[in-house]
């Protein structure tokens, strides 16, 4: 059996296409690593003002230590500038204040509670809240201040 022209030229194709040895590419693209970044650095710094509480309240400077987190949503009552009432960002009414923290306290497994109060309001309204909270049962009650 005898190969033609044809058939040698083919095999001396294949042995030089074999005698190839493969070698990897040792450069790593990083283009789509930092398209993928400056996607999230976007995304983050668009949701970061979110994140905070809702309410605008000028809270009074001290130089405590940051709170521990905790596993359940943390419950604040807020009594802004205008002596409004929240409890977390929901807006309420004084005289439902009592039953709304009654209420809340039996669903929670925390008796904590978090108080964020404008430094321009009047001590004896804080008072007068502190102790309306402590008489409903929160023992563990927290003042919210910015750092200074």
């Amino acid at each position: 059996m005898q190969i033609g022209p044809k058939g040698a030229s083919q095999s001396k194709k294949r042995q030089k296409f074999s005698n190839r040895k493969f070698v990897p590419m040792s450069e790593i693209n990083v283009t789509p690593f930092v398209d993928i970044m400056l996607v999230l650095l976007i995304i983050f710094m668009v949701a970061a003002p979110l994140l905070s509480v809702g309410i605008e309240v000028d809270l009074p400077n001290t130089k405590a230590k940051p709170l521990k987190t905790e596993k359940e949503r943390p419950l604040t009552l807020t009594l802004d500038g205008d002596s409004n009432l929240f409890i977390n960002e929901v807006k309420i009414e004084k005289d439902e204040l009592h039953v709304k923290l009654l209420a809340i306290k039996k669903e929670r497994e925390s008796d904590e509670i978090y108080l964020r109060a404008s430094k321009n309001i009047e001590y004896q309204k804080i008072a007068t809240l502190l102790a309306l909270v402590s008489n409903i049962g929160y023992s563990q009650i927290s003042l919210v201040t910015d750092v200074e």
